[in-house]
C-alpha cells in the first residue's frame, strides 16, 4: 500500500499543512509527484483538488483516520504540477525539506489582498426598468431611483463613480443586487511594475557575428522535450551585443507562442535595462525583483499563468514563472555568484534552469563576458554548444595598465591614487568625460583597532570586527549590529584607537579633496537602500549631473555609459586573497567587467588597475582581456587540487548555539561519514571539521566539513544518509545542518 501527502491549497499559510491520504491500488501508476488529485476533504467529504507533494510506504497519519484519493484530475493545469515536481527535485539534489523547496519554487500568496475593480451592471430589460422607476418613486427610495436613472443612460458604471458621486451606499448596493436589479461584476486588477512610456522604437538590426550567433542557436529550437536539455554559451566581449542576440531569440520564441524567462543579476536589474527590452516587446513583459512589494511579486506570476505576459525579467526568484508554454531561458552575466541560493534550499538556478527545460522543451542561453569556469568547461567538453562575439557593436576594448602600489609607496606616494590615476581623473575632468572609481568594500574603514594593544574591536554577537562607517558609527555587515565609535579601547582602555583599510565612503571623500570641483557620485549598498534610489543615481551619472562615480561592485554590472572613458579598480587584490578556491577567478571576472565599463562610446578609453601583486596570473590576463588565458591557467589549478568544475564538491555547514555540542554532534557526522566512505565511497575525499570564514553569526557557532569526488551521485545519497541519521536522532535536536553542492 502506498500513502500520499497532500496540499490542498498553493498558498503559504497552507503548504505547512500537507494531509495524508491512500493511493488506491488502481491509481498507483498514475500518480507521482506533482500530480493533481480529486480528494474527499473536511467532515462533508467535499470534492477538492490537491496536488501530491510526497509518496511514502508509511503512513503520516493513523491509518484507520485516513481517507482514499477518488481520481487524478483530467486535464489539470500542468503548471503547477510541473513546480511542484520541480521542487521535490530541489529537494532531493541540494538537500532541504520538501516545505522549504514548495516555498522556494511555488509562486504563491501570503495573505495579499487582491485589487478588485467593480462595475454596477444594468440587470433589467427596458420594461422592467420602468416598472422599477416608477416602484421606487411611490416608495421614495431616492439612491434607487438615482441609480436607475442613470443605468437608464449609461447600463454600466463604475462602483467608486456610483458610491461617491451618486451618494448611493454599499448596503442599498447589495439590496438592489439581491432583488435582481443590478449585477455587481468584478475584476482583478493586477499591478504592473513597469510604467510604459512613449520611448523610441527599437530599431537595432544584428551584425553579421550576432546574426550567425542567433540563427545557429534557433535552429536548434524545436521546443520538444529531448534526452538531453539543449543549453548554448554565448562568449561575448563586454560591448559586442549580447543582448540584442538575445532580443532577436526572445523575438523568434514568442512568435512560435511560446514564454520566456530572462534572469539578469538584480544588481544589474536596473530602470535601463529593463526599457531596453519593453522597447522591443511592449506591454507583454514585467519584471521581479526583491524591491516589489508582495502583492506586486504576486500578481506578476498571476499575469504569467493568465497568460497577459509572455516575458518575464528578473533575478532567481523569477526562474519559477508559472509559465505553462515556456520556450526560453536566458541567463545573463551567467558567472554571477548571485544565481546560486544563500538560503536552504541552496539551489544554483543554471542547474534548475536546466531541470525546467529538460521537462518542457525549453532552450537555455548563457551569456557572458567572464563565464563560470564550469560553464565554460561543459561548453569545451560538449555538454554546452560554446559561440563566441569577439568584437565590439560600439567602440573598442580600452586600453589597460597595471600599477605596481610597492613601487608607488617607494616613490613617497601614500595616497589610495596612484600618480598615473591622478593625471587620467584631471585629464577626464578637463575634457567633460567620465570616471568611474570601483573598490569591492563599502563603508569608511575597513576595521578599527586599538595602536596600543593591537585588539581590533569585533561584533560581540559573529567572529568578524566592525566596519567605520562615516557617521562614526560602527557596523556588523553580518548581523547588523551597530554601536558608536567609543573614544577609548574596551581591552586597555587607550585613547590611540584608528581605522584600517578603506572603503567606498572614504574613497568618495578622498576624491572630493583632490578634485574639489568635481561632482562625485557614490553607489553601494547604503546609498541604494530605499526604492527606487538604485536607478535614481544611474539616471543621475548617465544624464552629466556627476562626473565621478564611486562605487562597489555593482557599478560594473553591465551598465552602459557611452561618455565613461576611465575606470581605475583600486584595490585589485581585495578578492584576490579570500579564502574561497574561485578567488582568482572571481577577482578575473571583476577586473574584466570593470574595464568593460570604458571606452564604450566615440572616445577611447582607459583602465588603472592598482594591485599590490601585479605579477598575478588573474590580473596580468584580466589586463589582457583574454579569458582563454586565464581559463587555461586556472583549469591546471583545479585538476591539481581537485576542485569544480574537475570534481564535485559539497560542503556540510552544522550550526549551533551551543560550543560544545556543535564540537560533539560535528565529530558525531565525521565519523559516520568516514564510515560511509570505508564501507561504500572509497573515492570520497573528506576535509576537516574546520571553522569556516566566520566561525560565529549572530551568537550562532558554526563548523564545516568539505567532502569531494568525481561522482555527483555518491555525494547525494551520502547527502540523502545524513539527512536520515540526523532527522531520526535527538542528539541533532539543536544543531542546524545545511548542505551546499558546489558543481
Amino acid at each position: 500500500m502506498k500513502f500520499a501527502n497532500v496540499i490542498v491549497d498553493i498558498s503559504h499559510e497552507k503548504l505547512d499543512r500537507p494531509f495524508g491520504y491512500i493511493i488506491p491500488d488502481e491509481l498507483e501508476k498514475e500518480i507521482t509527484v506533482g500530480t493533481a488529485v480529486i480528494i474527499p476533504f473536511g467532515k462533508g467529504n467535499r470534492q477538492v483538488k490537491g496536488y501530491v507533494i510526497e509518496i511514502t510506504d508509511q503512513p503520516s497519519f493513523d491509518i484507520s483516520k485516513m481517507k482514499e484519493i477518488m481520481a487524478v484530475e483530467e486535464g489539470a493545469a500542468k503548471v503547477e504540477s510541473q513546480l511542484i515536481n520541480l521542487a521535490y527535485w530541489i529537494k532531493e539534489n541540494y538537500g532541504s525539506t520538501m516545505n522549504q523547496a514548495l516555498k522556494t519554487v511555488i509562486p504563491v500568496k501570503n495573505k495579499i489582498r487582491n485589487i478588485e475593480k467593480k462595475t454596477i451592471v444594468l440587470n433589467l430589460n427596458s420594461e422592467q426598468l420602468e416598472e422599477k422607476i416608477k416602484q421606487y418613486k411611490k416608495k421614495n427610495a431616492k439612491a434607487r431611483l438615482r441609480l436607475l436613472e442613470e443605468l437608464k443612460i449609461n447600463n454600466r458604471m463604475a462602483r467608486e463613480l456610483v458610491v461617491d458621486k451618486l451618494n448611493v451606499s454599499p448596503s442599498t448596493l447589495k439590496s438592489m443586487e439581491q432583488l435582481g436589479d443590478i449585477v455587481i461584476e468584478k475584476t482583478i486588477n493586477y499591478r504592473n511594475p513597469i510604467e510604459l512610456k512613449e520611448q523610441p522604437e527599437y530599431d537595432i538590426v544584428l551584425n553579421e557575428n550576432q546574426r550567425k550567433v542567433s540563427e545557429a542557436i534557433k535552429e536548434t529550437m524545436d521546443f520538444k522535450k529531448k534526452d538531453k536539455v539543449n543549453v548554448h554559451l554565448i562568449h561575448g566581449i563586454t560591448g559586442s551585443g549580447k543582448t540584442e542576440v538575445y532580443m532577436d531569440l526572445i523575438d523568434y520564441t514568442i512568435k512560435k507562442g511560446k514564454s520566456v524567462i530572462v534572469l539578469i543579476p538584480e544588481i544589474a536589474l536596473t530602470y535601463q535595462t529593463v526599457m531596453r527590452f519593453t522597447r522591443r516587446f511592449k506591454e507583454k513583459v514585467s519584471i521581479i525583483n526583491s524591491r516589489l512589494s508582495s502583492g506586486e511579486r504576486y500578481d506578476q506570476f498571476e499575469r504569467a499563468k493568465n497568460g497577459d505576459i509572455t516575458i518575464m525579467i528578473g533575478p532567481r526568484s523569477a526562474l519559477f514563472t508559472p509559465f505553462s508554454n515556456l520556450g526560453l531561458i536566458v541567463i545573463d552575466e551567467e558567472h554571477e555568484s548571485a544565481y546560486k541560493s544563500e538560503s536552504v534550499p541552496k539551489y544554483h538556478a543554471i542547474e534548475v534552469a536546466q531541470k525546467r527545460a529538460y521537462d518542457t522543451g525549453a532552450t537555455v542561453v548563457l551569456g557572458s563576458a567572464t563565464p563560470s569556469l564550469e560553464s565554460y568547461y561543459k561548453a569545451k567538453n560538449g555538454t554546452y554548444i560554446l559561440h563566441k562575439l569577439t568584437t565590439r557593436e560600439k567602440g573598442n576594448l580600452p586600453s589597460v595598465s597595471i600599477v605596481d602600489l610597492r613601487e608607488e609607496l617607494q616613490q613617497g606616494n601614500k595616497s589610495i591614487f596612484s600618480n598615473k590615476l591622478q593625471t587620467l581623473i584631471n585629464d577626464r575632468l578637463e575634457k567633460k568625460e567620465q570616471t568611474m572609481l570601483f573598490i569591492n568594500r563599502r563603508g569608511f574603514a575597513g576595521f578599527v583597532s586599538c595602536r596600543d594593544c593591537g585588539k581590533a574591536i569585533k561584533c560581540p554577537h559573529c567572529d568578524v570586527t566592525l566596519k567605520l562607517h562615516n557617521n562614526k558609527k560602527l557596523v556588523c555587515h553580518y548581523c547588523g549590529y551597530t554601536t558608536k565609535l567609543p573614544t577609548k579601547c574596551p581591552e586597555c582602555g587607550s585613547t590611540y584607537l584608528g581605522g584600517f583599510g578603506i572603503g567606498t565612503q572614504k574613497i568618495e571623500m578622498l576624491i572630493k579633496q583632490l578634485c574639489p570641483t568635481a561632482r562625485v557620485l557614490r553607489m553601494d549598498a547604503d546609498t541604494t537602500s530605499t526604492k527606487g534610489s538604485h536607478d535614481e543615481i544611474l539616471s543621475a551619472f548617465a544624464n552629466h549631473q556627476a562626473d565621478i562615480l564611486v562605487g562597489t561592485q555593482m557599478i560594473v554590472k553591465g551598465h552602459d555609459f557611452p561618455d565613461v572613458t576611465l575606470v581605475g579598480v583600486l584595490a585589485a587584490d581585495m578578492s584576490l586573497y579570500a579564502s574561497d578556491y574561485t578567488a582568482a577567478e572571481k577577482t578575473f571576472q571583476l577586473l574584466c567587467q570593470a574595464a568593460g565599463r570604458a571606452g564604450r562610446g566615440k572616445n577611447p578609453g582607459e583602465v588603472v588597475i592598482q594591485t599590490y601583486a601585479p605579477d598575478n596570473y588573474s590580473i596580468i590576463a584580466a589586463s589582457h582581456q583574454d579569458y582563454d588565458e586565464f581559463f587555461e591557467q586556472e583549469i591546471v589549478y583545479r585538476k591539481l587540487m581537485g576542485y569544480p568544475p574537475v570534481a564535485n564538491m559539497v560542503s556540510v555547514l552544522l550550526q549551533c548555539s551551543g560550543e560544545s555540542e556543535l564540537e560533539m554532534a560535528t565529530e558525531s557526522v565525521v565519523k559516520l561519514i568516514r564510515k560511509v566512505k570505508e564501507q561504500k565511497y572509497n573515492e570520497l575525499f573528506v576535509i576537516g571539521p574546520a571553522d569556516p570564514p566566520v566561525s560565529k553569526i549572530n551568537d550562532i557557532y558554526r563548523k564545516i566539513i568539505y567532502l569531494k569526488s568525481d561522482n555527483r551521485v555518491h555525494l547525494i545519497r551520502l547527502k540523502d544518509y545524513l539527512e536520515y541519521v540526523i532527522n531520526s536522532s535527538q542528539n541533532f535536536k539543536n544543531i542546524n545542518v545545511q548542505f551546499d553542492f558546489k558543481a
